[in-house]
């Protein structure tokens, strides 16, 4: 069950999170099962999926004055299994396919396909 604060979170999501929501919900990118605003232990993360243990955090311009406790929530989390990626806003706003890309190969998927320019046959 959704804690009050985890609903709050949920409305007021940021741009990159709902963009990268957009792409992740309803297992539109390999298959992968992602849980928006899910809380695991103290904390709640951006996104998770459990198969493979794998969470995604959007940090904005905020993000740079707590390193120290960014490292040590990463690092609760990767004691409870999880392996934690991490993307600047402006990474999600400006290359979306690179955030993908580093999504799937951490998952273990294989990469997304090239596609040819527009008139070449492959």
């Amino acid at each position: 069950m959704l804690t009050e604060r985890a609903r709050a979170m949920r409305k007021g999501a940021t741009e990159p999170e709902q963009r990268l929501w957009l792409a992740l919900r309803a297992e539109r990118l390999h298959g992968l099962k992602f849980r928006r605003q899910k809380v695991v232990g103290p904390f709640i993360v951006d996104f998770a999926c459990r198969r493979p243990m794998l969470i995604i955090e959007i940090d904005g311009d905020s993000h740079a004055s707590r390193r120290e406790y960014d490292e040590s929530r990463s690092a609760f989390l990767h004691q409870c299994g999880y392996r934690v990626l991490r993307f600047a806003n402006h990474d999600v706003m400006t290359n979306m396919e690179a955030v993908l890309m580093s999504i799937v190969e951490a998952a273990g998927q294989p990469p997304l396909p090239i596609l040819s320019p527009e008139g070449e046959r492959a």
